[in-house]
């Protein structure tokens, strides 16, 4: 037999051999094909919710508030018959601290949520963003309104979501945006006027809340179980604190911040 007609029959046999074996390809297919997600946990059931309730102390005395100065604007000072104060930190009559974000951090597990229909509403009145601190869920809408008599610049600097920058004249309708990944917090910022501050809070469940006139805060419709709360204060970071709650119950976490928590 010549070299040639032996090469041939290698070559054939070969062939058999390894489409008998089921070939090479077969792993390439199981290393394209999607890996499994886990599936969604159990819905609420609102005959078992529990409740998480609390106030966030302030344990410094009362500080003296920064005076914003908005001379460079004759139309945002004609706004304000009264001097304007930061509300960085805004200590109540009580020794509470207002606009303190507070939510669950952990203990949801793969729990899912619908995303709410009625938009977050956050407007520019007073040459100031109102609410300052506001929560929202992964893709509900955030709906901007712009109630002065001057254009305004609104400008989110995410970093887990996309950037974006959009002029505001006055009456101008209404700006509808969502942010879809779930991130603590959003700084935004207004490019014409470098006083004015909010955060966004954007998270995957809707058991967040921003304390008020009184420091308090309501967590309402948790399933029973073990979960870490955190409060968020935009000088001094967060803290955080573990709570177990069974059917129905309604436990209490008061959280206490001083300045000593800056920069954690």
């Amino acid at each position: 037999m010549t070299t040639r007609k032996l090469l041939g029959s290698a070559t054939i046999l070969a062939l058999v051999l390894l489409a008998a074996c089921g070939g090479a390809e077969k792993p390439a297919e199981v290393a394209e094909k999607p890996a499994a997600e886990a599936p969604a946990g159990p819905p609420v059931d609102p005959a078992t919710a529990a409740t998480v309730t609390g106030k966030v102390v302030y344990k410094d005395g009362k500080p003296q508030p920064n005076r914003i100065r908005m001379d460079a604007d004759a139309a945002c000072a004609a706004m304000h018959g009264t001097p304007v104060f930061s509300h960085e930190v805004v200590v109540n009559d009580n020794g509470t601290l207002r606009y303190v974000f507070v939510y669950v951090k952990e203990g949801l597990d793969n729990r899912t949520f619908p995303t709410p229909k009625e938009p977050a509403v956050l407007d520019q009145r007073g040459c100031l963003y109102t609410p300052h601190v506001v929560g929202v869920q992964t893709n509900q809408d955030v709906k901007i309104l712009n109630s002065d008599s001057t254009t305004h610049n609104i400008h989110p600097v995410p970093t887990n979501n996309r950037e974006w920058n959009t002029s505001m004249p006055p009456g101008a309708e209404p700006l509808v945006k969502n942010f879809p990944r779930e991130e603590l917090l959003i700084p935004v910022k207004c490019n014409v006027h470098p006083w004015m501050k909010s955060y966004i809070g954007v998270l995957k469940h809707p058991f967040f809340a921003v304390t008020g006139i009184d420091g308090t805060f309501t967590l309402k419709g948790l399933p029973p179980g073990e979960y870490t709360i955190a409060a968020w204060q935009e000088k001094f970071g967060a803290v955080e604190q573990k709570v177990t709650v069974g059917p129905k119950e309604t436990k209490t976490v008061d959280f206490t911040i001083t300045p000593k928590a800056a920069g954690d």
